[in-house]
Parts: structure tokens; sequence; C-alpha cells
């Protein structure tokens, strides 16, 4: 969605027109999904952290930061009410793999024949993202699952930019380790 517009949704939401919140939600709720069933591997679990973390940042818009993109305030908010979920309700973590996601992490893992057993591939992936720290998962999900960018990363999670490419760096090595960990070959 392109700032300015998105910027004068915003505007309108701030002066009380809610039925101008529905566009932003239509833009971004795939990616806030997204992020919660990573987080929670649940997808009834995922709607329901997803649908409060709208209607929490529609009640808080008001203080949103327009110099600011929407997105990586939002997804702030979604991974805020995840842990939120997380810790209240120990939610089982069972996860599903976009395809194009784990793609291009069997590639990275030297795994010629991509068609063999994605199953076990798909398990094993979300078993090594599940042994590394949080604040490790939280910047690999969001940087290689969702495709946000550094800085994108860096707003969502109020850290600066080069604190994102450090951990990022700790989260690739942390579940190459777990990965080998678990008896898969790596390059």
């Amino acid at each position: 969605m392109e700032a300015r517009f998105e910027g004068e949704l915003i505007r309108k939401c701030r002066a009380g027109q809610s039925r101008f919140f529905e566009p932003l939600v239509r833009a971004h709720e795939a990616a806030a999904l997204r992020i919660a069933r990573a987080m929670l591997g649940d997808m009834d679990a995922a709607r329901d952290a997803a649908q409060e973390a709208f209607v929490k940042a529609y009640r808080s818009i008001g203080t949103f930061d327009e110099t600011r993109r929407f997105r990586p305030w939002l997804l702030q908010i979604v991974r805020n009410q995840c842990r939120d979920a997380v810790r209240h309700r120990r939610v089982l973590r069972r996860h599903e793999v976009p395809e194009h996601a784990l793609d291009g992490a069997m590639e990275r893992m030297g795994n010629e024949d991509r068609a063999h057993d994605r199953r076990e591939a798909r398990e094993l992936l979300w078993q090594g993202l599940d042994a590394i720290e949080p604040i490790h998962r939280d910047v690999l999900v969001m940087k290689e699952l969702e495709g946000l960018s550094y800085a994108e990363i860096a707003l969502a999670l109020d850290i600066p930019e080069g604190t994102v490419a450090s951990r990022l760096y700790h989260a690739r090595r942390a579940l190459k380790d777990a990965l080998v960990r678990a008896g898969l070959s790596y390059p």
C-alpha cells in the first residue's frame, strides 16, 4: 500500500471514521497472520492473536507516529500479542512452513533433492526454530518467512538495524547448529 494513501487512511481513523481502518486490515492481514502463525504454530490461535492485534492497533491509532510505516508498527503489536498468547495459553507449536520459505531453507542447506520428504524437512526446520532463542527466532521469521527488510524489522522490534543484522547472523548460526544436532547434514 502506498505510504501517502496509508497515511490518509490513518488520519481518517484518528478523526473517528472507523470504516477507513478496513483497508489497512486487508492490506496487512496476511502478513499479520503469517507472523502470528509462525510464532504460535496454530492457525486458530494465530487468527485470534492477529484479530486482537488489529483491535489494539485501532485503539492505539492516536499514538501512531506518522513518520513511520504502519506495517512494522502493526507487526510489533502482533508479535507482542503472540508473546502474550504463548504466556497465557501455552500453545502447542505445530507449524506449517510456506513452500517458498522451505525451498530457500533447503537450498541453503544444500539439499539437492528438494522433493524428497518435504514433510520431514519441514518438521526438522521447525524443530530447529523451536530450539533457538526467541529473540533470534523473531528476527529470522520476520526476515526469511515474512521478507521484511532490516529497517522494517528494526522498527517492529524497536532495535537498531545493526542489532537486527547481529541477531540474524546469530539466528542463522544457531539454526544451523540445531539442524546439525538433529542429524541434518549441512555443507
